[in-house]
């Protein structure tokens, strides 16, 4: 699991280590596949330092994890180089392997602040962030000025909304390093979050200045810039945070975001691809980017990107109603009905995902079948809504006349529209084809495009060939 605070703290580790030992004066080549294995000798433990950094900067820990074997023995059980191994094992979610190695160094010197900070560290990655601030704290009794633990507490304090906490935390820092990037944009996030923007870009553009070839200050700056309207400018930063960081999942999913407001939809969509190419399991990247494949028409791809959803994150009920509806499409009514019921599982009191669940349910067998399943949907349903009377029709297989009066007077253009697409479709069950294709074409005249029965009466409207005259 990439920690991306976690990568900084070690990057900087890394070169506080390193700038305590001479380098060569060959510059290091740039990292290949650690196939080719080295000693120590042949390259020193600065340069292999060096490369370690390189592989850490891109995410590969695997890579990384191998140089340690190759470090001078005496010099791979210091200390220093422990906790930077149990460090960049914290990094690629090995933490049981990373608690041996820290709690091994904290039992040998209980008093050593850097292995408190990389036990705080682990508890953070382990969820336990109760535990991670309880050994903060003790390491700022110790040491007021620890920059790493108030940086780290500063964090926990902004991601609870503690925003004052979080703030007084950062200042703590500034005070006594005031060019400290983290801190610098930390701060300004304090303040975007608190609603004061010009303060947020004075700081963030003074890290900009400080740093000028470091991706965070400008990727944040264009979060603000996003926040506040100026699109442009948004663009102009993340466009530079790509370069020194292309790696980075979120720089694509936000410049994704800012194209998209900009109307750059195909490249919105390259952007969103290329986040899910950096990492996989970014749930927004998906959400973008199958909501994008359904409005240019890419249904396939939108299939795929919301079977993708449902797995990473199984109660996000939006997932599954993609699914089943581009499953209804494809005319796999069995697994659109799964779907659906596997939607409104989630979302009990969204009845149109049991009406749809149960229309699939009957072309997929017989009428009967889901007669039980509307007996506990009735029951969940506000008693005379229209969605009540709906499910009442289906369960019931009469009354449709009184419905359709009643569909008639609702005055919600959008109440009427999916009711209408309801009766259509039940209609079309009960195989009474003129009456069907009746209400599909007076729902696309309401014209409801935001509701997801819009987008079914379309797909149904051209399947049947109808057109309004």
């Amino acid at each position: 699991m990439y920690h991306p605070s976690h990568i900084f703290f070690l990057l900087i580790a890394l070169a506080a280590f390193s700038a305590c030992v001479s380098v060569p004066v060959t510059p290091p080549e740039k990292p290949e596949a650690v196939a080719e294995k080295t000693t120590a000798k042949d390259e020193g433990t600065p340069l292999i330092l060096s490369r370690m950094s390189e592989f850490l900067s891109q995410g590969k820990f695997d890579e990384a994890l191998e140089l340690f074997d190759i470090i001078d023995p005496a010099e791979a059980n210091t200390t220093g180089i422990r906790l930077l191994k149990a460090s960049v094992l914290i990094s690629a979610d090995r933490l049981a392997e990373g608690r041996i190695i820290t709690q091994e160094v904290i039992s040998a010197e209980p008093a050593n602040l850097e292995a408190l900070f990389v036990l705080a560290t682990l508890e953070g990655a382990s969820g336990k962030e109760k535990e991670q601030r309880n050994i903060l704290e003790q390491i700022i009794k110790t040491d007021p000025v620890n920059r790493d633990a108030l940086l780290s507490l500063g964090n926990i304090a902004l991601r609870s909304g503690s925003y004052r906490s979080a703030g007084t935390y950062f200042d703590r820092v500034l005070a006594a390093a005031p060019e400290n990037m983290n801190a610098l944009t930390g701060r300004s996030l304090v303040y975007r979050y608190s609603h004061d923007p010009k303060k947020a870009e004075e700081l963030l553009n003074r890290a900009v200045t400080l740093y000028p070839t470091a991706a965070e200050p400008r990727h944040e700056r264009a979060r603000l810039y996003k926040d506040t309207g100026y699109k442009s400018q948004a663009l102009s930063d993340l466009d530079i945070a790509k370069k020194f960081d292309s790696g980075n999942a979120w720089i694509a999913v936000d410049r994704g975001n800012v194209l998209l407001d900009l109307g750059r939809k195909k490249e919105a969509l390259e952007e969103f691809e290329r986040a899910i190419e950096l990492e996989p399991g970014n749930f927004l990247a998906y959400v973008y980017s199958a909501g994008l494949k359904d409005e240019t028409g890419n249904y396939d791809g939108a299939e795929h990107d919301y079977e993708i959803l449902a797995k990473l994150k199984p109660d996000y009920y939006f997932a599954w109603e993609g699914v089943g509806m581009h499953k209804m499409r494809k005319g796999l009514w069995a697994e659109a009905r799964d779907a659906f019921l596997t939607a409104y599982q989630y979302a009990p009191n969204e009845s149109s995902f049991a009406l749809l669940a149960v229309m699939n349910w009957m072309r997929a067998g017989r009428i009967s079948d889901p007669k039980s399943f509307l007996e506990q949907a009735l029951r969940r349903a506000k008693r005379e809504s229209p969605e009540w009377y709906m499910l009442r029709l289906y369960h019931d297989l009469s009354g449709d006349n009184d419905l359709a009066i009643r569909i008639d007077q609702e005055k919600s253009a959008e109440n009427k529209a999916r009711m209408l697409y309801y009766l259509a479709n039940y209609y079309d069950i009960r195989g009474n084809k003129f009456l069907a294709d009746k209400y599909f074409l007076e729902v696309k005249s309401l014209g409801m495009r935001a509701i997801p029965e819009w987008r079914l009466n379309e797909w149904a409207v051209t399947e049947r060939l109808l057109a309004l005259n």
